[in-house]
């Protein structure tokens, strides 16, 4: 069975009840930022900056997209690989990011920072990128314009396929 899930996240019991394994389509909100904009927002965060959006109740996604269609929207829009992120990665977790979708194996802190502050990690299928990509309704700039392709973007998605890749418990199918 495939699970829906709205983002942000508007209702916890819906996050909370999802487990490893689970099957998940999201419509909503969702935030790309990889490497270089994650080390921006860290830096800022600890200058005493608001974040270039707001982290409460949202996800990141790890996607570094390739440039517009004719239509305006990215051609291509898969998961990066997640553990590059993963040193910063529970400080957002601990000030309101519910979850991360990205690719590959995550840290025992990142585990643990999903069971404490009940995040998730959700897995996007890699060498998808076109097709995830149909998935995206709309988008927009939000920071970091100079970091091109890792800068930060708003992506409004529908049924967009993600897999619970470590639940709100801290379990993990890796």
């Amino acid at each position: 069975m495939i699970k829906k899930l709205n983002v942000p996240i508007r209702d916890e019991e819906e996050l909370l009840q999802l487990e490893a394994g689970d099957m998940v389509r999201l419509t909503g909100i969702v935030y790309t930022a990889r490497d270089q904009a994650h080390k921006k927002m860290i830096e800022g965060i600890e200058k005493g900056e608001e974040p270039p959006f707001d982290l409460q109740n949202n996800l990141i996604y790890y996607c570094g997209p390739t440039p517009p269609r004719e239509d305006g929207l990215f051609g291509s829009a898969g998961p990066t690989t997640s553990a590059r992120m993963d040193k910063m990665t529970p400080q957002l977790i601990e000030r309101g990011i519910r979850g991360t979708i990205g690719k590959g194996e995550r840290s025992p802190d990142v585990l643990e920072a999903c069971r404490k502050y009940r995040a998730v990690y959700l897995a996007a299928f890699g060498g998808t990128g076109a097709y995830l990509a149909k998935r995206i309704k709309k988008q927009e700039l939000v920071a970091y314009p100079e970091l091109g392709a890792e800068a930060v973007y708003k992506l409004e998605v529908e049924d967009f396929p993600v897999i619970v890749a470590v639940d709100s418990k801290g379990k993990s199918i890796l």
